[in-house]
């Protein structure tokens, strides 16, 4: 799988974009037939401590998954993107295998 890391008016460390290869790597496990993802990294300018949020976008065939998450930090929220997207994608290939 193909994992895209976009970081919005901000350059990403080596070590988050080392953690979200490593998160994104177990979504694989869960169904081998995803084609890419792509993840977004935005600080918004807000004066919450939650201001960084982070969007997962899953290319499957015939359909994008996509979980959107703010969080205080980029680890924290790329934790919880995966999640929902580990929980989407058992319930998409549940769906396949019905049809």
């Amino acid at each position: 799988m193909k994992v895209n890391i976009q970081a919005v008016n901000f350059n990403a460390d080596r070590k988050l974009v080392d953690f979200i290869n490593e998160r994104m790597l177990k979504v694989s496990k869960f169904y081998d037939k995803v084609i890419s993802a792509d993840v977004f990294l935005k600080v918004e300018n807000t004066n919450d401590k939650e201001n960084k949020t982070v969007e997962v976008k899953l290319l499957v065939p015939g359909d994008d998954i996509i979980a959107k998450k703010t969080c205080k930090t980029f680890e924290e929220g790329v934790d919880l993107g995966v999640d929902a997207i580990e929980r989407m994608v058992v319930k998409y290939k549940e769906k396949m295998k019905a049809h």
